[in-house]
């Protein structure tokens, strides 16, 4: 038998769908050409009260709007609209940049990947919250430096993310499985029995985010991490050419080449991968927690499971830490009156609306322990545990250029066009342009 405190996470049953309203990673692109001007504010009092704006990626579960009702309707003075921009990551920080470079206050509160948080501090764009404004002990240490840059708050988080491994456990049944994978190899053994079904002969094993997009950032990083390699060093050296990162990439090379990781995951994003396992085409799946109601929603809570993604050659696996922070725009007249709003929308209270209605995962460890969250969402501490064990992505200024630059250097790896050591080598010469070292 497996090791029987392998989690196996019962699906409940939920209410209303919710579809993820923030995109989990962040964005593919360099910016347009703005230079480096170092970070602004001086952690003085913001003024400026009235109205404002909130920002933030296509709202797909339609439920943001009715949250803002409970802070509009105690301000009705200094209402909040929201701008609703792409669905696509890369899309929504360009709209942020090109709302910054023009100066404009029509953009005021910004929902920004934790990635790009150091970019967006260093060149101006978000301004400084005042130290003492927000207190920080409610948040989960690793999810509140997120919004830290160069020792001074530029950002307050509100929604974590961490990944997760669905799996499909209605067809898992049918082999006689009624356990989650603990390790990789498991993933494969479960994967053999299935194909051994003659209705399941094409299923492929896993799946993840590898269409050449920030997702596949996400996905690299976290095989690398989670078999002790790194993209930078502590000092934000280039360090990938390694011995571990090699053996990771060789990994994902050789689960593409057995059919393990079928090719058409070369084109999933979050969605299409979702798609797939929800068809099944696919038994595993790792996604960020979203994917839980629309799963349930669509085959049923016995069909679908979920638990900690599974360790590889004894390496706990280190996910990415996704999630999002506010930001109050340089350019917003009334920055006294965001800050009260970034105070509301990060409070507990409408983290649970986030978690309830989104299934957005809380940046308070105390909403993860709670005995009804726990009952409604049996994934948390799956998800807590993920969360506290993640490692951001490279937390570089250039951010834009070196996700662009693991892209172009790993993802032909996955194809068996570039070898493992030669993509890293390569990897790490176009690091030490973006960083300088």
């Amino acid at each position: 038998m497996r090791n029987s405190k392998r989690m196996a996470v019962g699906v409940a049953a939920m209410g209303a769908a919710a579809a993820m309203a923030l995109t989990a990673c962040g964005s593919g692109g360099s910016s347009s050409g703005s230079s480096e001007s170092g970070s602004s504010g001086s952690g003085s009092a913001l003024e400026g009260r009235g109205p404002i704006t909130y920002v933030q990626g296509k709202d797909n579960a339609g439920e943001i709007n009715g949250i803002l009702e409970g802070w509009n309707a105690d301000h009705p003075d200094e209402k909040v609209t929201m701008i609703e921009l792409s669905t696509e990551a890369d899309s929504q920080r360009q709209s942020m940049i090109n709302n910054a470079e023009t100066k404009s206050d029509a953009y005021c509160v910004l929902s920004v990947d934790n990635i790009w948080v150091p970019e967006f501090a260093a060149r101006g764009w978000i301004t400084e919250i005042p130290e003492g404004e927000v207190d920080e002990s409610s948040f989960i240490p690793a999810v509140w430096e997120t919004g830290v840059y160069q020792d001074k708050i530029f950002a307050v988080p509100f929604a974590s993310d961490g990944g997760l491994l669905f799996y499909r456990a209605d067809i898992l049944a049918k082999a006689g499985i009624t356990d989650p994978p603990a390790t990789w190899d498991d993933m494969v053994a479960d994967w053999e029995k299935v194909k051994a079904l003659p209705e399941y002969a094409d299923i492929a094993g896993f799946g993840g985010q590898y269409y050449k997009y920030e997702g596949f950032t996400v996905n690299a990083v976290e095989i690398i991490n989670t078999l002790g390699g790194e993209i930078v060093d502590a000092d934000g050296k280039p360090d990938a050419s390694s011995p571990e990162s090699e053996k990771a990439m060789q990994l994902l090379q050789d689960s593409f080449a057995s059919g393990f990781i079928p090719e058409e995951a070369l084109t999933y994003k979050e969605e299409e991968g979702r798609a797939a396992f929800e068809a099944g085409r696919i038994l595993f799946y790792r996604n960020w927690p979203y994917q839980y109601v629309l799963s349930t929603e669509a085959l049923g809570e016995d069909a679908v499971g979920v638990s900690a993604l599974p360790t590889i050659d004894g390496n706990p696996w280190v996910s990415s830490l996704g999630g999002h922070n506010l930001g109050i725009s340089s350019y917003c007249k009334n920055q006294a009156t965001a800050l009260d709003f970034v105070k509301w929308y990060s409070s507990e209270e409408v983290q649970q609306q986030l978690l309830d209605k989104e299934s957005l995962a809380p940046v308070s460890q105390s909403l993860y322990e709670d005995q009804t969250n726990i009952d409604n969402f049996p994934y948390l501490p799956a998800l807590l545990e993920s969360i506290q064990n993640a490692n951001p992505r490279p937390r570089v200024v250039q951010y834009g250029d070196a996700t662009a630059a693991i892209q172009d250097a790993l993802w032909p790896v996955l194809q068996g066009e570039a070898t493992p050591a030669d993509a890293l080598a390569s990897l790490d010469t176009a690091m030490a342009k973006v960083t300088g070292n």
